[in-house]
């Protein structure tokens, strides 16, 4: 995924709290207020920067344009703001734009948390039915209304697409998913889509090139992950020289909204235990 000639895009971002800077990059489809989980938490000690990427949210652009153009998006950004040396976290898509941020950007990435990800990325979802796709437009609708009704949870819920998504179809994590991720579907553009599925097609891999990465990582992943496999997301750990990775059970591709508390643990312990990703240069 290399950097584009294409000109930069002026992103709309969410900035939170005050300190050391945190870029947190969504996923697909997503927004940068998908990533509260993590920054209405981390804005307590630091500086969270939550842009909606080109195509997403509300960083509107019309016509086409390639996975590259977010990195030039995101590098723009960080000028913008006069940020120098960033830590990154990055939520599935998000991820991997931080690995290439970090390939491309050495000096100004002391850190990444990668979650749901893989520098080659693999899946096992099951072929999608009609009926997948009608219990899951129940789902949503109904969940719009009432967030964390159980009564759909157990009618529609757990027959719908949900279930790939999720383990733990409990009121909080549909919760998120009324309040987080329904509206970050309907504002991610087909240009989004397509930039996205032009680049899986392609067979994206970058594992022989993790280990140009200087800085550490910490690389979380659900068990039960269906979009992106905790066996690629262990791959890509092996690859990166310093990287401790982590894998919940009984969760998949949308675990911090399963299991925030120990999450965001995790991650706490982590910045804890490596001082240094989080200090100016």
């Amino acid at each position: 995924m290399p950097y584009t000639s294409s000109p930069a895009h002026h992103l709309s971002v969410r900035v939170q709290g005050e300190g050391f800077p945190i870029l947190c990059l969504h996923g697909h489809p997503g927004n940068g207020r998908s990533m509260s989980i993590f920054t209405n938490h981390l804005e307590n000690r630091f500086k969270t920067i939550a842009p909606d990427l080109r195509g997403y949210g509300s960083s509107r652009f019309n016509g086409d344009f390639t996975m590259g153009d977010h990195l030039v998006d995101l590098e723009a950004l960080l000028d913008r703001l006069q940020i120098e040396r960033c830590l990154i976290l990055g939520w599935s898509l998000g991820g991997i734009l931080a690995m290439e941020l970090a390939l491309g950007l050495k000096e100004r990435v002391s850190g990444l948390i990668l979650i749901g990800t893989a520098a080659r990325p693999r899946g096992s979802h099951p072929p999608i039915s009609w009926q997948d796709n009608f219990y899951t437009g129940l789902a949503s609708i109904l969940n719009r209304i009432q967030p964390g009704w159980e009564w759909n949870i157990e009618t529609f819920g757990k027959r719908s697409l949900y279930r790939y998504l999720i383990q733990q179809h409990t009121p909080s994590t549909y919760n998120y998913l009324a309040l987080e991720a329904m509206s970050a579907y309907l504002q991610t553009s087909a240009a989004a889509n397509r930039a996205l599925n032009t680049a899986l097609r392609t067979g994206y891999n970058r594992l022989a090139d993790l280990e140009q990465i200087p800085c550490p990582s910490l690389m979380l992943a659900g068990e039960c992950d269906r979009h992106i496999t905790p066996v690629s997301s262990l791959e890509t750990a092996r690859h990166l020289k310093d990287c401790e990775w982590h894998c919940y059970p009984n969760t998949a591709h949308l675990f911090p909204w399963e299991i925030p508390d120990l999450v965001n643990k995790d991650i706490d312990n982590w910045l804890d235990t490596h001082p240094q990703v989080v200090m100016p240069a």
